[in-house]
């Protein structure tokens, strides 16, 4: 695969309420928003969302194994998370290298994630890598 300057990856993928109950038991984040479809319905969501950082989860999950993959060091991440993501929705993450710096082997990597049915931007962030071997 090709890493350089405006290379673009994508990866479509979905949550299912399972993958939610799992990251709520591992992180301790247990809101009802997440996990209470009673409670859910009395929010403005009118459903249980994921949390986002499962949702961003995506980005280290990508990054670090297809692109620029293995051997990548995260330095940093910003994210903003731009609508709720729901369970068993189709979504795809779309990943663009914005920037290089050589010297040091770094990348900054726009990643936004999509809904698949609406088109609209969930999640997006910019991640700071480092590859000795893929960015030089």
């Amino acid at each position: 695969m090709e890493f350089g300057l405006n290379a673009t990856h994508c990866y479509t993928f979905r949550f299912s309420q399972d993958d939610v109950i799992d990251f709520a038991r591992v992180t301790g984040d247990n809101n009802p928003l997440h996990l209470d479809a009673d409670f859910a319905a009395q929010t403005p969501f009118k459903r249980p969302i994921i949390h986002g950082m499962l949702g961003a989860s995506v980005f280290t999950k990508v990054l670090g194994t297809e692109f620029p993959g293995y051997g990548s060091v995260y330095l940093g991440q910003t994210l903003e998370f731009l609508r709720p993501m729901f369970v068993d929705t189709d979504y795809e993450a779309t990943f663009t290298v914005q920037s290089i710096d050589l010297s040091k082997h770094t990348a900054q990597i726009l990643g936004e994630i999509r809904d698949v049915q609406t088109g609209k931007i969930t999640t997006r962030g910019i991640a700071t890598l480092m590859h000795k071997e893929k960015i030089m």
